[in-house]
């Protein structure tokens, strides 16, 4: 166990059921904020990890927010994390836009675009492809592809071709589609099914749902809109301590498409593994 001054009641009163966990120092901001499905095994954890040694030293208590299961717990330490930006997180931080790619006709075949949050719907547009922080990110995405699918780089945009082709015919890693020896019908097919792995889903829903969690007589309604994250209804009130850590529906404005909110969500409701129930439109 590393040397610490952290409050010994905090440390007691930690459950060992879901949720988010706070470390606090003498700062009012957080040092620290995570999740787990067992509050005080997680965070006995941090206090057996050499390489954690700077950040429990400077931690005088720790909070926790009790969720109705993992889903819960996952969400709103996204959110705690963007809003509170501690000092140790350095996952999950906002991304101010995101970019993704799509295929666009030209009278010789498809061509991939890289498209950013300003200029699509994100999770309403259809057939976009990834999900990138940066255009650099996207292009060095498309290279890879091109380079596991023996992709050209000339056609996909990123390189310019001479006479005799580009790079890749030249190495043996292009199979020739830059010039005429392979069929461009044969390398748009490769394309499309390189890229397939990586389609964005779009919000299967007409509006707004709940993503539902129960534990025991507990429930709690995640309410989630083009995959957006808007906040959280609890059939029982949390304790006034933690009250003001909580993301309620009454103080939830409705945000943009969120990385973070998709990740957690896509499989279990694509999968229909999450109990969801749609929301009546004057419920909003």
């Amino acid at each position: 166990m590393l040397t610490h001054q952290i409050d010994p009641d905090s440390l007691a009163a930690l459950p060992r059921g879901a949720g988010v966990y706070i470390f606090r120092g003498d700062s009012p901001l957080p040092l620290y904020i995570g999740k787990s499905v067992d509050i005080r095994s997680r965070v006995m954890s941090h206090l057996r990890a050499p390489d954690e040694a700077r950040m429990v030293a400077q931690t005088r208590r720790i909070d926790f927010i009790e969720t109705a299961g993992e889903m819960g717990a996952l969400l709103l330490e996204s959110r705690l994390i963007k809003t509170d930006n501690p000092l140790f997180n350095q996952r999950l931080r906002r991304i101010r836009s995101l970019c993704s790619i799509r295929l666009v006709q030209s009278p010789a075949g498809w061509v991939p675009e890289v498209v950013d949050s300003k200029s699509v719907n994100l999770g309403v547009t259809p057939a976009l492809y990834g999900l990138f922080a940066s255009p650099h990110a996207a292009a060095t995405k498309l290279k890879a592809l091109a380079e596991q699918h023996s992709l050209c780089l000339s056609v996909l945009g990123l390189e310019k071709a001479g006479q005799r082709g580009c790079f890749g015919v030249q190495i043996k890693s292009c199979l020739g589609v830059c010039v005429g020896q392979e069929e461009r019908s044969i390398h748009d097919a490769r394309l499309f099914s390189a890229l397939c792995d990586s389609q964005v889903e779009v919000w299967p829903f007409a509006g707004a749902v709940d993503v539902v969690e129960t534990s025991g007589t507990w429930m709690q309604r995640h309410r989630v809109n083009n995959w957006c994250y808007l906040g959280t209804q609890c059939s029982r009130a949390l304790s006034p301590c933690h009250l003001d850590q909580a993301v309620t529906l009454s103080d939830a404005a409705p945000r943009a498409f969120d990385l973070d909110s998709y990740k957690i969500l896509v499989r279990p409701i694509m999968l229909k593994t999450a109990v969801v129930e749609p929301v009546a439109p004057s419920a909003l």
